[in-house]
């Protein structure tokens, strides 16, 4: 408990990690996308690993500058991980019924899809909340006194009706003659 302790005071949890966390992230995605160029060495196309390091490195440095950003992004990262040990627990549960028979979602026809959106609400949600919005989402869903209810079930109905005239009519086949 003392070296966490210590970590913490040094600053480990509150600069470091989330530095390193976000440098990373940055630069994979700058790494993969190419989006700051490539150049040929001996022939082969590589990426400009300095240039897509410099900039993940500023980011990053931008992004723990911030104190806001670093707090939402260690309640984040505390909430997944804390979503990702549900979800191993359940699979543990659901797994106690397989016995000795190796477990996969392909046992399950359809429910990939609806852990990966479950999952994905789940994210959103934990986002929503460490930049409390949640909260403020909350309050303006309380149908009360306010007009906002039937004023975005108006504007649904509207742009619903607006897709639907404007959208192409599906091509029909056409028979082929000989």
């Amino acid at each position: 408990r003392g070296v966490i302790t210590f970590l913490a005071k040094v600053g480990v949890y509150d600069v470091i990690l989330p530095f390193l966390l976000v440098f990373t992230i940055v630069f994979a995605i700058l790494d993969k996308t190419k989006v700051l160029g490539t150049e040929k060495i001996e022939g082969k196309e590589v990426t400009k690993k300095n240039i897509n390091s410099i900039v993940a490195f500023v980011i990053s440095f931008l992004v723990i500058a911030s104190t806001k950003l670093v707090a939402v992004i260690n309640e984040v990262m505390a909430n997944i991980v804390l979503l990702l040990i549900l979800v191993v627990s359940f699979l543990l549960l659901v797994g106690v019924f397989f016995g000795s028979k190796e477990m996969t979602l392909e046992n399950f026809p359809g429910w990939t899809k609806f852990f990966m959106i479950t999952l994905f609400i789940g994210i959103i949600l934990i986002f929503l909340n460490a930049l409390k919005w949640l909260q403020q989402l909350i309050e303006l869903m309380k149908f009360g006194d306010s007009q906002w209810a039937p004023t975005v079930v108006l504007l649904i109905i509207v742009l619903s009706f607006m897709l639907f005239i404007t959208k192409d009519p599906k091509s029909k086949k056409t028979e082929k003659s000989d």
